[in-house]
């Protein structure tokens, strides 16, 4: 029985960089042993189903294939609807208090960080933006992310892993597609 995942691609249609049309991405994911293909949005979500369930060889398949058909390297973090199911449980702002411009967001990191590491990182929380590691994801809350204290490549540096950014809608959005 095939498993439905989410490829999350870091990195791509970003400020100009990297620019891919999703169409023309759906078509790299044709490898295979995938079926049921669909893009989601510009940020790069990929969903696919394969009864493949080792991750870390899903990831590999995927940056391969995609290195080839880009000419570049393009980080992928994979989970399962299931997982994505439990990030959504997991979310320890359940109802963010205030005037309602505070949003969430989370980044989905390649592994699961050291103890020190999450306490260093969750030691840069104040009262505006906070952030939890739960698992292999941390939990930002914050006004914007444009702005925030905690972008990606500041998260990545802390954990000594690398990680993508979804905002709280699209991380729904995908459990549903």
């Amino acid at each position: 029985m095939a498993t439905r995942y989410v490829a999350l691609l870091r990195g791509i249609n970003v400020s100009g960089q990297k620019l891919i049309k999703m169409e023309e991405l759906r078509k790299h994911f044709e490898l295979p042993g995938f079926s049921n293909i669909v893009t989601y949005i510009q940020s790069g979500n990929v969903l696919f189903d394969t009864k493949e369930t080792k991750q870390e060889l899903l990831r590999k398949k995927i940056e391969d294939q995609l290195i080839v058909k880009l000419g570049y390297a393009v980080p992928v973090i994979v989970r399962s609807i299931p997982e994505l199911g439990n990030v959504i449980a997991n979310n320890p702002f359940k109802e963010p208090e205030g005037t309602g411009k505070v949003k969430l967001y989370v980044s989905f990191l390649s592994g699961t960080p050291d103890e020190e590491r999450i306490q260093q990182l969750e030691a840069f929380s104040y009262d505006t933006e906070m952030v939890k590691v739960i698992n292999q994801e941390v939990y930002l809350l914050s006004e914007s992310y444009g702005s925030t204290k905690f972008p990606n490549t500041f998260i990545e540096k802390k954990l000594g892993l690398q990680s993508t950014v979804r905002n709280w809608n699209t991380v729904n959005k995908l459990t549903e597609l």
